[in-house]
Formats: C-alpha cells, sequence, structure tokens
C-alpha cells in the first residue's frame, strides 16, 4: 500500500509538471547583432524580466548573432511564427512598409532628443501602426545610434571624398540614393557578411554607428573612420499577430511592461556604449580617426538633403515634414 502511495504522488508531481510545461509560453526573441550591444543587452533584459515577473510561465529564447535567422530571414520566420519577436532595422520592413524608409534619409534628425520626441509622439506611433496589415505588431522602437563612415582607401572630410568607393548598405533606396549622391557605389550585403566583405576588399567601407563598428570587429578591417552622425540606425521590435493573439491579458501585460522597461534600458545603454566603443576604437589605435566640424557637417547636411524631394511620395512628405519640425 506504501508503495502505491509513492508511485501515485510521484504520478501526480509527473502530471503538474507536464501540465506546467504543456502551458508554457515560449517566446524566441532573434536578431543579428552581438549580446553586448544596446539591442542584444536590452533583448536579455527583456527575458530576465519576462521570466521572473511570470514565474516561469513564460521562457524567453535570445538568439544573438544571427544564430537563427540571418537579417534576410527574420522576418518571413516572424510571419510564420518561427520566432515570436524579432527587432531588425527599419529598412527590412520598406518593401511592404515604405514609409519606413523615412529613418534612412539622411540628417533628418539632429539629436537624440528630437528623434525620442517623433518616435514617442503621435506620428511615430501611426507609423508603428502600419506594420499591422502585414501581420505583425509593433511594440517598441528601439536605438542604435547614429551611424558614421569607414573605409580603406582614404580618409574622408569632405562629401567628395567618398566619390568612387564601394560602401555597403543595407537594402534601402534612400541608402542608395544617398551614396549616389557621394558619387559612391552602394552595394547591399547582408549585415553577417560585412566584416569578411570588408576584409577581402568586396567593399571598400561601410555605414554604422559605433557600437556595430566595434562589436562586429570591424575596426580590424577598417583604416578610415569619419564620424559624421549622418544618419540614425534605429530597430522597430515587432511579433506577430498570430502569437500576439495566443496570448492571455496577464501575459500581455508582462510582455508590454518588459518591452517597455528594456526600451528604457536599451535608449540609455545605447547613450552609454557609444560613447564607450568609440573609446575603444580610439585605443586600438589602428583606425584614423576623424570628426566633422560643424562648419564641414553643415555642407554634408546640405548635399544629402537634396535627395528627400525624390522619396516625398514614396514615404510621405508629412511625414519628413513632421519629423524635420519637431523641435
Amino acid at each position: 500500500m506504501k508503495h502505491f502511495k509513492i508511485i501515485f504522488a510521484l504520478m501526480a508531481v509527473l502530471l503538474f509538471a507536464t501540465n506546467i510545461f504543456a502551458s508554457q509560453v515560449v517566446i524566441k526573441f532573434s536578431h543579428v547583432v552581438a549580446p553586448d550591444t544596446p539591442k542584444g543587452l536590452a533583448a536579455n533584459f527583456f527575458k530576465d524580466y519576462v521570466e521572473k515577473t511570470s514565474k516561469g510561465q513564460i521562457k524567453v529564447e535570445v538568439f544573438p548573432n544571427s544564430t537563427l535567422y540571418g537579417d534576410r530571414e527574420e522576418v518571413e520566420a516572424l510571419k510564420m511564427n518561427a520566432v515570436q519577436i524579432i527587432a531588425p532595422s527599419f529598412s527590412k520592413f520598406t518593401g511592404f512598409v515604405p514609409q519606413f524608409q523615412l529613418f534612412d534619409l539622411p540628417f533628418l534628425f539632429d539629436d537624440e532628443k528630437q528623434l525620442h520626441k517623433f518616435l514617442d509622439g503621435p506620428m511615430g506611433q501611426k507609423m508603428m501602426q502600419l506594420v499591422e496589415p502585414k501581420g505583425m505588431v509593433g511594440l517598441a522602437y528601439w536605438d542604435n545610434g547614429f551611424k558614421d563612415i569607414s573605409n580603406n582607401k582614404r580618409e574622408i572630410k569632405k562629401p567628395e571624398d567618398a566619390a568612387g568607393l564601394k560602401f555597403r548598405i543595407m537594402s534601402s533606396k534612400v541608402l542608395e540614393a544617398q551614396f549616389k549622391a557621394l558619387g559612391a557605389n552602394p552595394q547591399v550585403l547582408p549585415f553577417s557578411e560585412v566584416y569578411s566583405a570588408l576584409q577581402q576588399g568586396v567593399v571598400d567601407g561601410a555605414e554604422n554607428p559605433v557600437s556595430n563598428f566595434y562589436t562586429q570587429k570591424m575596426h580590424e578591417v577598417q583604416k578610415y573612420y569619419t564620424v559624421s552622425g549622418h544618419g540614425y540606425l534605429g530597430y522597430l521590435v515587432v511579433t506577430n499577430k498570430i502569437f500576439w493573439n495566443s496570448l492571455s491579458p496577464e501575459h500581455k501585460k508582462i510582455v508590454s511592461d518588459g518591452i517597455k522597461l528594456a526600451t528604457q534600458k536599451e535608449r540609455e545603454w545605447a547613450a552609454k556604449l557609444d560613447d564607450n566603443y568609440f573609446a575603444k576604437v580610439k585605443a586600438y589605435g589602428k583606425v584614423k580617426i576623424y570628426t566633422l566640424t560643424p562648419e564641414e557637417k553643415k555642407i554634408w547636411k546640405n548635399k544629402l538633403m537634396t535627395i528627400y524631394p525624390q522619396f516625398y511620395d514614396v514615404i510621405g512628405k508629412e511625414y519628413i515634414d513632421a519629423a524635420l519640425n519637431t523641435k
């Protein structure tokens, strides 16, 4: 009789554990950058918050550095619910939401304050909702920072210094127009291939926030770095409607709160880590760094803003004007 009680107790425990496992929500969070970037740190912060707050009812599996999907595949994987959260750069949405090309426009924002006021304001939130007809749910905007220019051929101070050079770009008509306006040759490549492309001379240079430049070891394969701050690189954190609609109200709140808190931390890290990584690039000692003066930056701005009218109809002039007029 005693043995039966023990067996019954073990079966009850096993059944209880099985029920918990069966009811556990699993979130696969895929991204293409290193864990120690602002995005990588925020993804891990989100994981810790959600798992702790849900008391294990929600499990978050984070896959950095394109270990699960590259930047070409992750949007389709999200739509099929193969992953539940991704945080791609805006350029990954422009094929089906052309308005997101707004964020690729050079010199659109002067600083983070202007940027965040637009993102968190009515027009930024309106843009986030544009992904919904495609089966996605926008959750937040995350920063990576403002982009600078690097290359292997020569120091770049004036816009014409970039002429003839091959630059890796994300898939974006705006970025293509930007480099063509400089007389350069833009080439679309996945982020995971940039290091080898620079190393092998497939492209001469690239544009990146310094956090990407350093954590992807581009400083090892680039000779010149111009602090231009010419464009913003940000991410849209999204889930899919299949997954989102499957969550209980309680779990939706936990996920939403986790994203909100992670967004606050991510923006803080983006600001701090840029300074830290820039110091590391300087300390490396093999990259010649040049910072544009305010006067030089104005010349670049005047040159590159000439591409704006090409995109009034595609992006919507109201979005461009709203961004420029945000103070």
